[in-house]
C-alpha cells in the first residue's frame, strides 16, 4: 500500500515548556502531519511519501531530513533555490492555538510548476491526500496543474481545512474547495471552520454538502462534540466521544486524518477508522505543538493506535 500526501511543510516555532521566554523550532504543516500520523499506524512495508517544495538552504535540507528521518519518503520534493520554507509561530489560550504565518516566499507555493513531476509523485498511489491549504498556497494556474494531475489517482482524501486569509476572498475560498471535493473520494472536514464559511446548521448539513458535491465518504469531525458521517449513500452512525480538554490542540485534525485514512486503508469500518482517529487526536492535545514524536506512538499492522503507558 502506498499514501501520498502533498502540500507545504513549515517551520514550527512554539513556546518551549522547559525554558520560558525561549521558543522551540521544529517542522509541520498540516498535510506533512497527516502523513506523520498515518505513517506511525500503517505497517512498516507501506509507503507513505510527501510531495511539496523547499529551498536549497541549510533549514531546508534540515526539514528535508527531519521528514525522510520518520520514514516518509523524500523522493518527490523539488527543490528551488530561489525560495525557502515558510514559518509560523503558535499561540496558545487554555490549550486552543492561533497561529502566525510567514509564508509569501515559501517554495511549497510553487510546488505544482512542474504538472508531469506531480503526475509521477501521484502514479501507482494506493491513496492521494491534500487539503484546503494545498490548493490556498497556489497560484490559480497551479490549482488546476494540481487539480488535473489528481484525475487517474486511484483515490483521493481531502481535508477542506479552510483558512479564510490564504484566499483573496470567501467567494474564491468556497469555489475552489467544492473543486477540491469534486477531485476526491473521500473528504474530512471539520464542522466548525464550514459552520463559518458555508453557514452549515449542523455537522450533518456539511456532510449532505459534500456528499452532494460528489463524494462517496464524509466524515466531519468537531472537536469531540456529535459528529455526521456519510458512507456509500448512506449516513452512518457514530458513537458519542468525550470532550477532552486539550494541553495544546495543535494538529489534532490531522492527526485524526493520518489514523483514520491508515485504518480505512486496511480495510476498517468507517466507525472503527473514526474511534481510531479520535484515539490519536487524544494523544496529540496532550502534546506540545503538531508532532508526537515517532517513540511515543505505538500502532499495530492493522492501522490501531494503542495506549502506552507513561507521560508523552
Amino acid at each position: 500500500m502506498r499514501l501520498v500526501s502533498v502540500g507545504e511543510c513549515m517551520v514550527e516555532l512554539s513556546a518551549d515548556p522547559d525554558a520560558q521566554g525561549r521558543l522551540r523550532q521544529g517542522f509541520a504543516g498540516d498535510t506533512l502531519n497527516t502523513a506523520w500520523y498515518a505513517r506511525a499506524c500503517l505497517p512498516a512495508q507501506d509507503a507513505v511519501d510527501y510531495v511539496t517544495a523547499i529551498g536549497t538552504d541549510p533549514l531546508s535540507q534540515a526539514m528535508l531530513d527531519f521528514i525522510s528521518g520518520a520514514g516518509i519518503g523524500t523522493d518527490w520534493i523539488r527543490r528551488d533555490p530561489q525560495r525557502a520554507p515558510g514559518l509560523y509561530l503558535i499561540s496558545l489560550t487554555e490549550g486552543e492555538r492561533s497561529f502566525t504565518y510567514w509564508r509569501e516566499n515559501s517554495a511549497a507555493r510553487r510546488l505544482a510548476d512542474d504538472p508531469a513531476h506531480l503526475v509521477t509523485a501521484l502514479c501507482g498511489a494506493d491513496l492521494a491526500y491534500f487539503s484546503g491549504i494545498t490548493l490556498a498556497i497556489l497560484p490559480p494556474e497551479g490549482r488546476e496543474a494540481f487539480l488535473a494531475a489528481l484525475a487517474d489517482t486511484r483515490r483521493v482524501a481531502f481535508d477542506p481545512n479552510l483558512r479564510p486569509r490564504l484566499w483573496q476572498s470567501l467567494t474564491e475560498m468556497r469555489e475552489w474547495t467544492l473543486r477540491g471535493a469534486a477531485a476526491a473520494q473521500v473528504i474530512l472536514p471539520s464542522f466548525d471552520d464550514e459552520a463559518a464559511a458555508f453557514g452549515d446548521a449542523d455537522p450533518a448539513a456539511t456532510a449532505a454538502r459534500y456528499v452532494a458535491a460528489g463524494a462517496t465518504e464524509v466524515v466531519v469531525k468537531n472537536g469531540g462534540s456529535p459528529m455526521a458521517a456519510w458512507c456509500d449513500g448512506a449516513p452512518v452512525p457514530l458513537p458519542p466521544v468525550n470532550r477532552l480538554q486539550p494541553r495544546d490542540s495543535t494538529g489534532a485534525g490531522d492527526a485524526f486524518n493520518g489514523a483514520y485514512l491508515a485504518s480505512r486503508m486496511h480495510g476498517a469500518s468507517l466507525p472503527d477508522a473514526v474511534a481510531q482517529g479520535h484515539a490519536m487526536a487524544a494523544r496529540v492535545i496532550d502534546h506540545p505543538g503538531a508532532l508526537m514524536p515517532m517513540e511515543c506512538i505505538s500502532a499495530n499492522t492493522a492501522g490501531r493506535v494503542e495506549p502506552i503507558r507513561g507521560n508523552v
